[in-house]
């Protein structure tokens, strides 16, 4: 599927996007509309959102401008946020990854008017910040639902390698893979390591999987620590041997799974995350209003596995997946 047909088939799904009789979209040229995310537009993953950004941003009309820090700094997030509320925007869209420490510059924000949705991360923030709606995946079931495939194929002590410690998205991922564990009689570990360095990332979990026999699962947050994951995994000697699955998707995750290395990868849609923020933001500044009132709109959990793996690949070298 191409681009074109992937905006579509989202714009068929998106009914009333028109903005008059005519369905033709509403005159937006001086709509602004300002995107504040903890993760950059280079990186592997966000760039797939900031896709879903930019073609929203076209298909509606609308001026968009994606801000993000250089790393993952709360305190620089918040500044940016600030700023972006200093600026006037007709709307905001923020990711939440940490409601603590960014809930002041956001009911500030929400205070001084201006609407506000949370894309990605903020699905158990988004309401008490006074947020409009929330798009992503809730990441406690996406990590219980992994969890529950891991103990499906035989695992039962199953690394959860955290490479954002702090992050709320993944520290619940981690509680879900940790109580479907134990609902099936297995157990989790949590291993903290730093994607700065990936070489000694790689070596901290060779030396978990070395210094644990018994671990026979592995579960990764987030793209970036595939590669550690899977080099230490050879680098011990137990590829094959330990059921390992992934969040998010980037061609080497899904190498990966196509060759077996990987049982699945858990995928949250990014690019919906990105085009349907824009597009909810701009419909509301058309409507006042959102879907239900305002509710979570869900991107997944979805799954990749080894039978569906060229087809995300594909998709990947689009800038959709």
């Amino acid at each position: 599927m191409t681009r074109a047909a992937v905006l579509l088939a989202l714009l068929a799904a998106c009914a009333g996007c028109a903005g008059n009789e005519d369905n033709t979209p509403a005159d937006r040229a001086d709509t602004r509309i300002v995107v504040v995310t903890h993760g950059q537009s280079s990186d592997p993953f966000w760039s797939v959102v900031a896709n879903g950004v930019n073609d929203a941003a076209e298909a509606m009309g609308v001026r968009v401008e994606y801000q993000a820090p250089t790393s993952f700094d709360m305190v620089r997030m918040s500044q940016l946020i600030d700023a972006a509320v200093a600026s006037r925007p007709a709307g905001l869209i923020v990711s939440v990854p940490d409601a603590d420490a960014l809930g002041g510059s956001i009911r500030a924000a929400v205070a001084a008017g201006i609407p506000m949705l949370s894309i990605n991360s903020g699905a158990e923030s988004w309401q008490r910040l006074g947020l409009l709606a929330h798009v992503g995946q809730t990441e406690y079931e996406a990590g219980a639902t992994a969890g529950r495939r891991l103990a499906s194929a035989g695992a039962e002590l199953v690394l959860c390698v955290n490479h954002e410690v702090g992050n709320v998205s993944l520290d619940l991922r981690c509680r879900g893979l940790g109580d479907a564990l134990k609902d099936a009689g297995a157990v989790v570990q949590v291993l903290g390591v730093s994607l700065a360095d990936p070489d000694d990332a790689a070596q901290r979990i060779t030396s978990a999987l070395r210094g644990r026999a018994q671990v026979d699962g592995i579960l990764v947050l987030g793209p970036g620590g595939a590669g550690p994951a899977l080099a230490a995994l050879r680098e011990s000697g137990r590829r094959g041997s330990i059921a390992a699955g992934a969040f998010d998707l980037s061609p080497e995750v899904l190498r990966a799974v196509r060759d077996g290395e990987l049982l699945f990868a858990v995928d949250q849609q990014p690019y919906l995350q990105g085009y349907l923020g824009v597009v909810l933001m701009a419909k509301y500044l058309d409507t006042r209003a959102v879907p239900g009132g305002g509710q979570i709109v869900r991107t997944g959990p979805a799954f990749v596995t080894r039978e569906s793996a060229a087809d995300a690949i594909a998709l990947t070298e689009q800038g959709v997946r």
